[in-house]
């Protein structure tokens, strides 16, 4: 191709992303691009994990255990309301937010910061949901990789979910029996 092909074929593709966004966004701004980078490196990073795991020579198990499915469920919640919205991991999240107050027990409600490059990083861990593929995405390889430790730190994960479930429960009560 020539350089005038080239560019003109560059310029139309531009053109028609740009009325793709425009179409799909609705006025809203919406960083599609982002996403589709962090959709890029969600798969960059599976496939790092496929290949450490491929290269341990360990067997995949037949299916999950469902013992393992729940400690996972449990430590995926809590790793992911840590890394998203606990206070203590703010500074985390700092260069990608901004603080907007308090939100629940030890938890923060921060907003993304609007400028591109930041904006998707900022969505992406201040979502727990978000959040929570990464990290049972890590936790499972872990399990692939390093069965005993993994499940070791999600017992720690799993039992740190139970004690705010606890602390909660006591608040709730503390407060229907005190009228506070």
């Amino acid at each position: 191709m020539t350089t005038a092909t080239e560019s003109r074929l560059a310029r139309r593709v531009n053109g028609l992303l740009r009325r793709m966004h425009r179409d799909y966004s609705a006025g809203h701004d919406r960083p599609l691009g982002g996403y589709l980078a962090a959709m890029a490196g969600f798969g960059a990073y599976a496939a790092l994990w496929t290949t450490a795991v491929r290269r341990s020579g360990r067997p995949l198990p037949e299916r999950p255990e469902p013992w393992d499915v729940a400690l996972t469920s449990l430590a995926t919640f809590r790793l992911s309301r840590l890394l998203s919205k606990a206070s203590v991991t703010s500074p985390l999240r700092a260069p990608f937010t901004r603080y907007v107050g308090p939100q629940g027990p030890a938890e923060l409600h921060e907003e993304a910061q609007p400028e591109a490059g930041k904006e998707t990083v900022g969505e992406l861990v201040t979502c727990p949901f978000c959040m929570s593929v990464w990290v049972a995405s890590t936790l499972t390889g872990g399990q692939l990789l390093w069965p005993r430790a993994t499940r070791a730190a999600m017992g720690t994960l799993a039992a740190l979910a139970g004690a705010d479930a606890l602390q909660l429960l006591h608040s709730a009560l503390v407060d229907k029996t005190t009228g506070g």
